[in-house]
């Protein structure tokens, strides 16, 4: 197939995630990291990042998440160790800072500054995280496919 003719995936919108109960669920992560909520219901909730959310939705049918995660990138990755400490969440084996929340869902941590991921300017100045640096690291990867930060 000509590959014109195909859409290019381009990003995420949101991850959701299933949990038992919405407000355990937000003092879970309320314990764990600061939010404001986009929207909620009884049955959802939408925790902002900016141009991105998080979804909530009560229902966890399926039993906890083994490989299958997905990345959530903090300004503080360290902040957020110590909070995971401090609340007796174990983290999982392994070289990432990865836990399970209490319905199962697998989630890594990951610091922005070490990553390819990039908010636009834009969103970083509506978010006040405009002081978030890229390490040397982070910069050749973006050097690489024509997309340094300037």
């Amino acid at each position: 197939m000509d590959h014109a003719k195909k859409a290019r995936a381009i990003g995420f919108n949101h991850v959701a995630l299933e949990v038992g109960d919405i407000d355990e669920a937000l003092a879970f992560y309320g314990r764990l990291f600061q939010f404001e909520l986009r929207g909620r219901s009884k049955t959802s909730a939408f925790i902002d990042l900016g141009d991105q959310f998080l979804a909530l939705q009560k229902g966890r049918t399926q039993p906890p998440d083994d490989g299958r995660h997905f990345g959530l990138v903090f300004d503080d990755k360290e902040a957020v160790r110590r909070a995971l400490a401090e609340t007796g969440v174990k983290t999982l084996p392994g070289q990432f800072l990865d836990f399970l929340d209490p319905w199962g869902n697998r989630i890594e941590i990951v610091g922005y500054d070490n990553i390819q991921f990039t908010k636009a300017p834009n969103v970083l100045r509506g978010m006040g995280l405009t002081h978030l640096p890229k390490n040397e690291s982070a910069i050749k990867e973006l050097s690489g496919k024509g997309m340094s930060p300037d």
